[in-house]
């Protein structure tokens, strides 16, 4: 089967493109493809001949964002638009990749994918906008929400952590925000496990669904096991990681204080179990 894949340069995009054993992967990054061009995403969609297209492609800046709506909307809504408009019209599916943001985080439990939306910044609302567009264009779609993505490409909190316990003795992270930590290897996976099943099948049971790593933790639990497996590895300048508030770290975009993803339609409908982040964690040097 030939995939058509966007953003082959970002976390997700670029693990996908490591694994072609199986399947010819038709990997796009900006440069070759800007999704904001409705004609370009024709054009290469059609080019392509591809019997299925992966979305990696986004504007992942959260802070930025709020400075930048303009770009993160014609990224992350009108990307996604272009490309479901272009699938429709040579009857492929496509698979998106959403995030934990659209939730505002106020709910106690994790979030199921028919949850009310309520995102707090920018970067959630373009990327609900996104969702809104590829379910109203394209019937045989995959919309997979993920959260707290690092990977051993690209720019992730692993990487910055892993930058400043090598220069600070002390670290300041936030111990109120709670998650689920992913590693992009395993969003990859689940990805390419739904393209065998819809290259053996011939269809899924379309729609949105959750996936995430387990267990669910905060920012600061993630830390410190970033820390005590790095420290087996190599001399570390940090002694301590302290805990802190959110309102202790503002950030131009508001942060929700639980978008931890209930993963259950996924694996009741898709068979598709939650790996450990830990596992990916170890890949990260």
């Amino acid at each position: 089967m030939r995939i058509m894949l966007t953003g082959a340069n970002g976390q997700v995009g670029w693990e996908l493109a490591q694994r072609t054993a199986k399947h010819e992967i038709f990997a796009l990054d900006r440069a070759a493809l800007d999704i904001t061009q409705p004609a370009a995403v024709q054009q290469a969609v059609t080019d392509s001949a591809a019997d299925l297209v992966i979305n990696a492609a986004a504007y992942t800046g959260v802070d930025r964002a709020e400075q930048e709506p303009d770009l993160a909307f014609a990224a992350n809504r009108d990307g996604p638009a272009h490309l479901a408009t272009a699938c429709a019209q040579l009857n492929i599916p496509l698979f998106h990749i959403s995030t934990d943001y659209v939730f505002d985080g106020k709910q106690q439990a994790p979030y199921r994918e028919d949850d009310p939306v309520a995102p707090l910044g920018i970067y959630g609302r373009s990327k609900w906008e996104g969702e809104e567009a590829v379910r109203h264009t394209l019937p045989a779609h995959i919309i997979l929400r993920v959260s707290w993505v690092f990977g051993r490409h690209g720019h992730n909190f692993v990487k910055t952590m892993l930058r400043l316990a090598r220069e600070r003795e002390q670290l300041r992270v936030v111990a109120d925000q709670h998650g689920c930590p992913t590693y992009a290897g395993s969003i990859a996976d689940v990805l390419l496990t739904l393209a065998d099943r819809f290259d053996a099948d011939g269809s899924l049971p379309w729609g949105t669904y959750h996936y995430c790593d387990t267990p669910a933790t905060t920012w600061h639990g993630f830390t410190e096991a970033i820390v005590a497996m790095a420290s087996d590895c190599e001399p570390l300048c940090v002694r301590e990681v302290l805990p802190i508030t959110t309102r202790e770290y503002p950030t131009p975009a508001a942060r929700p204080a639980n978008s931890v993803l209930n993963c259950s339609r996924i694996r009741d409908h898709l068979a598709i179990a939650p790996g450990l982040w830990q596992t990916g964690l170890s890949a990260i040097r």
